[in-house]
């Protein structure tokens, strides 16, 4: 295995696709994709994912553009040191690219958005909002980011991501098409479904930063508990409750046995995958393995509302 993961190290575009963060683009697409299905939205246009995938990659990329990485670290700081100039090239293109699409999206469908309720337009902001006090600003925030809070790193990152992938499709479908999107229930049920989800990741990730968190004070919840603690306590309890919660929710709704088999999937890989954190992985394997739980939930999802 470990053969595996250094022949993959050597692969520039292998490196290149999970150090860049294309990947999580392409998980936020897949992600949007399977909510879209479940909460029986038809799908967006191509370019709204097009603009899923910038704005996730923009959003991973940002912190290591504005403080250029040190060559002393580990693959991906050096990763980035070497591409650091077409990477901030890139990110400004992604940046006008954005701006410009949401201006012409906000143009195109400016009586729609007027009239959205003060309910709407915070349901809608408080996403981008948490996203920017995640890493903070200079010259709006100061020094201050919601990171330091070590802690609550994983359920901001959760949180952002469960409105990215949950609540902003069908919204932009809805507000595409001249209609106002509707909290629903199973809309909610979905929405903190993908939460604990990538929230159990993040956990998961910052196990890989255990030594340096520790070193820079950053009371993460690994460095609370311990490893130990943290997958026994944290980890696989929070697998089985969301686990349960899914199949409570999935038998009272009825489903086809064979949508809640795929649907258990991801939760049987999540508990797995912690499990297997017990020895120390590579950077790569945390990046594939650990972030790609988002994939297979996405493709199981999909599969499972597509045919069954």
């Amino acid at each position: 295995m470990r053969s595996v993961w250094a022949g993959l190290r050597q692969l520039p575009l292998v490196t290149g696709f999970f150090y860049g963060n294309y990947f999580y683009g392409c998980c936020a697409i897949a992600l949007s994709v399977e909510a879209s299905l479940q909460q029986q939205y038809p799908l967006n246009s191509w370019p709204y994912y097009v603009l899923v995938f910038l704005g996730t990659v923009l959003f991973y990329s940002h912190p290591y553009i504005i403080r250029p990485a040190s060559l002393a670290v580990h693959a991906r700081n050096r990763w980035y040191h070497r591409h650091h100039r077409w990477l901030t090239i890139q990110q400004v293109l992604f940046t006008l690219a954005l701006a410009v699409a949401l201006a012409a999206f906000a143009w195109r469908h400016a009586s729609s958005l007027a009239a959205c309720t003060l309910k709407d337009w915070l349901l809608i902001g408080v996403f981008p909002l948490t996203a920017a006090l995640y890493y903070g600003s200079a010259w709006l925030f100061g020094a201050y980011n919601l990171r330091r809070i070590g802690w609550l790193k994983p359920f901001v990152i959760g949180f952002t991501w469960a409105g990215w992938v949950t609540i902003y499709p069908p919204w932009f479908y809805e507000i595409s098409h001249s209609s106002k999107y509707p909290i629903t229930l199973i809309g909610s049920f979905l929405f903190l479904k993908n939460f604990m989800f990538v929230t159990l990741l993040c956990i998961m990730f910052d196990v890989k930063d255990f030594a340096e968190d520790h070193r820079r004070n950053i009371r993460t919840i690994v460095v609370r508990l311990g490893l130990r603690k943290t997958i026994y306590f944290v980890l696989i309890p929070l697998s089985v409750l969301g686990l349960g919660a899914f199949i409570y929710y999935a038998v009272s709704r009825h489903f086809h046995p064979v949508r809640i088999g795929l649907n258990i999937l991801p939760f049987l890989s999540l508990i797995l995958t912690a499990f297997s954190l017990r020895k120390r992985r590579s950077l790569l394997f945390y990046l594939v393995v650990v972030d790609g739980l988002m994939l297979v939930k996405a493709i199981c999802g999909t599969i499972a509302m597509l045919y069954f």
